[in-house]
């Protein structure tokens, strides 16, 4: 497709944009959020030991880890490219961060469901979304999210990713007495180095250097290799990756939903896709938010116009995610760096999926980062995410309420969506309190309900009890 096919495709033009500054928007975002083709592995894969999360019969964490890279790589290219052609959107996708932490942590992990299980309980939610997203109730929803709760979303997934990636780390450790303090610092060589690329991934963030935290994930892995290499540390300190081979045969993935379909129980099931339905719903929905906010493409609602077609290319990408074999694909918000660099098309999107292709060339070195580095891009993405809360009205107490509450549940929970049901519960709780009747719907009411149920299976040991 030639230049002025290109412009008359995505109608660049009307959107005062052009080639040139589309494909230079698509490289930044790719740069900005190409970690998630090291971070998403390292998640879902697990830690040995301590977190399980996707572990294959015969096959190493390592080699594991390369086919959940190849498995992103072709998730986050097919959906970005949908993106691109159907939304004509300047959004690109790839599977969430909190997402594959709910998946790999909570429901694999804690709950002790199979990942096939899993993996098809996305598949099964995807095409929910599908459904809904193509009569409209989807963004009917959406629209009824408290606006308080929208915007307080991206801040708490940024504190929940935080605490993953400290832990993993080795800065933030269990304690009897406090549940979380400070690690033993400067007798981890792990922890210290973590430190130091940490700081180092923000200053260049800071710098403003394109793909920053990448380069920080890739200079703190060279830099464990040398200071092992060196002596300065036992070879067993843990600074470097225990294997490197790699492998992009995706076959024990790919398609294993099936066999997560042929071995369910009927209310078990129901209930594992109940969870992710909501966990998934709201997390979209909150990230789509926090894009457009970041993009200035929301109206003065806080609503995204003509959001149901973002919102199928997400459906269509969390379907082909779950069949390929990883956790829900949604819209990211680094997207919101290419709209920075005058993004406003498809074709911007289209450039990003192309990179993501092109970079299955390097799945071997993502299988060579350790967990300890890859887990900065956790941190760094997390303190970013903080900056949304800007937009909320903290002196107004019906709005300091929601927010706070989806805001501080989130990490003090290790969940998603144990934030964004207390937000949206306690939103018409003040607004009763404080005798504003006018600013509340129907839905409003529906939702808190619907949370008030998700509390109690989710709390009550049924779900758990149940499989």
């Amino acid at each position: 497709m030639h230049y002025m096919g290109l412009t008359e495709y995505f109608d660049l033009d009307a959107h005062d944009t052009t080639v040139r500054t589309e494909v230079i928007a698509g490289i930044t975002t790719f740069l900005t959020m190409s970690y998630i083709v090291v971070v998403n592995p390292a998640i879902l894969a697990g830690i040995p030991g301590t977190k399980p999360g996707i572990v294959i019969d015969g096959f190493s964490p390592t080699q594991v880890r390369s086919m959940l890279a190849v498995v992103t790589i072709v998730a986050a290219a097919t959906a970005t490219t949908i993106m691109a052609f159907y939304a004509n959107r300047p959004f690109a996708q790839a599977p969430g961060l909190g997402l594959n932490a709910f998946f790999a942590f909570t429901v694999v992990g804690a709950l002790g469901i199979p990942w096939q299980t899993a993996l098809a309980a996305v598949v099964v939610e995807g095409v929910l979304f599908i459904l809904l997203t193509a009569v409209g109730a989807r963004e009917y929803v959406i629209k009824l999210f408290p606006r308080p709760v929208k915007f307080a979303v991206g801040t708490g997934i940024g504190l929940f990713l935080a605490i993953i990636g400290l832990q993993e780390m080795g800065i933030v450790v269990a304690d009897s007495a406090t549940l979380v303090t400070m690690g033993q610092v400067a007798s981890n060589p792990v922890a210290v180095l973590s430190v130091v690329g940490l700081f180092l991934t923000f200053v260049l963030y800071a710098r403003g250097i394109k793909g920053a935290i990448i380069l920080g994930v890739l200079v703190t892995t060279v830099l464990g290799w040398l200071v092992t290499q060196a002596g300065l540390v036992a070879p067993d300190a843990g600074l470097v990756a225990a294997s490197t081979s790699a492998t992009y045969d995706i076959t024990p993935l790919a398609g294993s939903f099936l066999q997560g379909l042929g071995d369910i129980e009927g209310f078990a099931f129901a209930l594992v896709v109940f969870t992710f339905f909501f966990v998934d719903f709201f997390d979209t929905a909150g990230t789509l938010v926090g894009v457009g906010q970041a993009g200035d493409f929301l109206d003065d609602e806080g609503n995204l116009p003509d959001v149901d077609k973002p919102l199928m290319a997400d459906a269509v990408g969390t379907t082909v995610g779950g069949m390929l074999g990883t956790s829900t694909v949604t819209t990211y918000i680094e997207s919101a760096t290419g709209v920075e660099e005058g993004g406003r098309t498809g074709l911007t999107a289209l450039v990003t999926a192309g990179l993501f292709l092109a970079s299955l060339a390097l799945v071997p070195l993502a299988a060579a980062i350790p967990l300890y580095a890859s887990h900065i891009a956790l941190v760094v993405i997390g303190v970013v995410m903080l900056s949304n809360v800007v937009d909320i009205d903290w002196n107004d107490i019906t709005q300091t309420v929601p927010a706070g509450m989806t805001i501080l549940v989130m990490p003090f929970t290790y969940s998603i969506a144990y934030g964004i049901a207390a937000g949206i519960i306690s939103y018409p709780l003040v607004k009763v309190a404080a005798g504003e009747y006018n600013d509340l719907r129907a839905g409003h009411l529906a939702l808190a309900g619907a949370f008030v149920v998700y509390f109690f299976v989710r709390t009550s040991g049924l779900l758990a009890s149940s499989v």
